[in-house]
Protein backbone atom coordinates (compact mmCIF):
# COMPACT_ATOMS: atom_id res chain seq x y z
CA UNK A 1 0.00 0.00 0.00
CA UNK A 2 2.67 2.61 0.89
CA UNK A 3 4.30 1.94 -2.64
CA UNK A 4 1.55 2.68 -4.31
CA UNK A 5 0.79 6.06 -2.41
CA UNK A 6 4.61 6.88 -2.93
CA UNK A 7 3.86 6.16 -6.61
CA UNK A 8 0.66 8.39 -6.64
CA UNK A 9 2.99 11.11 -5.32
CA UNK A 10 5.63 10.91 -7.80
CA UNK A 11 3.11 11.07 -10.21
CA UNK A 12 1.38 14.01 -9.02
CA UNK A 13 4.74 15.82 -8.07
CA UNK A 14 5.46 15.37 -11.86
CA UNK A 15 2.60 16.17 -13.50
CA UNK A 16 2.65 19.58 -11.57
CA UNK A 17 6.54 20.10 -12.99
CA UNK A 18 4.62 19.51 -16.57
CA UNK A 19 1.99 22.05 -15.53
CA UNK A 20 4.89 24.81 -14.34
CA UNK A 21 6.57 24.71 -17.00
CA UNK A 22 3.73 25.24 -19.39
CA UNK A 23 2.87 28.75 -17.47
CA UNK A 24 4.31 31.33 -20.09
CA UNK A 25 4.20 34.02 -16.96
CA UNK A 26 7.09 33.03 -15.25
CA UNK A 27 11.18 33.59 -15.76
CA UNK A 28 12.82 29.95 -16.38
CA UNK A 29 14.62 30.51 -13.21
CA UNK A 30 10.93 30.63 -10.97
CA UNK A 31 9.91 27.70 -13.14
CA UNK A 32 12.74 25.79 -12.24
CA UNK A 33 12.80 26.44 -8.20
CA UNK A 34 9.60 25.68 -8.16
CA UNK A 35 10.05 22.47 -10.08
CA UNK A 36 12.89 21.81 -7.35
CA UNK A 37 10.74 22.58 -4.92
CA UNK A 38 7.66 20.58 -5.64
CA UNK A 39 9.83 17.43 -6.73
CA UNK A 40 11.68 17.52 -3.72
CA UNK A 41 8.64 17.69 -1.29
CA UNK A 42 6.44 15.13 -3.22
CA UNK A 43 3.09 15.17 -1.35
CA UNK A 44 3.29 18.24 0.29
CA UNK A 45 4.58 20.20 -2.75
CA UNK A 46 1.64 19.00 -4.72
CA UNK A 47 -0.79 19.99 -2.23
CA UNK A 48 0.99 23.56 -1.58
CA UNK A 49 1.44 24.16 -5.89
CA UNK A 50 -2.35 22.95 -6.90
CA UNK A 51 -4.21 24.41 -4.29
CA UNK A 52 -2.13 27.92 -3.33
CA UNK A 53 0.34 28.36 -6.51
CA UNK A 54 -1.65 27.27 -9.10
CA UNK A 55 -4.34 29.94 -9.87
CA UNK A 56 -1.82 32.81 -8.71
CA UNK A 57 0.16 32.42 -11.51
Amino acid sequence: MGTIIYILGIICAIWCVLDIFKKPKLDLIIKILLAVAVLATSWIGFLVYYFLIRNRI
